[in-house]
């Protein structure tokens, strides 16, 4: 199963909206240059999301961001 460090919401969100399996989460994690930052735009580039997925993990990343710093 795939796994990150990250807190488990984004991966939450990427199987729940974006409806993305493990196997496609699997496959980018064997990318060489993989990275949790750069996770996104591996899911483009890989095809597995398209660009107005993408800018929806933005919009949710930003959000989050927001969030810890109002906590």
């Amino acid at each position: 199963m795939f796994q990150l460090h990250r807190p488990p919401s984004l991966i939450n969100f990427l199987k729940t909206d974006l409806a993305l399996s493990d196997a496609s989460l699997n496959l980018v994690q064997r990318h060489p240059d993989f990275n949790e930052a750069n996770l996104p735009m591996l899911l483009w580039q890989y095809g597995l999301i398209n660009l107005e997925q993408l800018d929806g993990i933005f919009d949710w990343l930003e959000q989050q961001s927001i969030s810890v710093v109002l906590q």
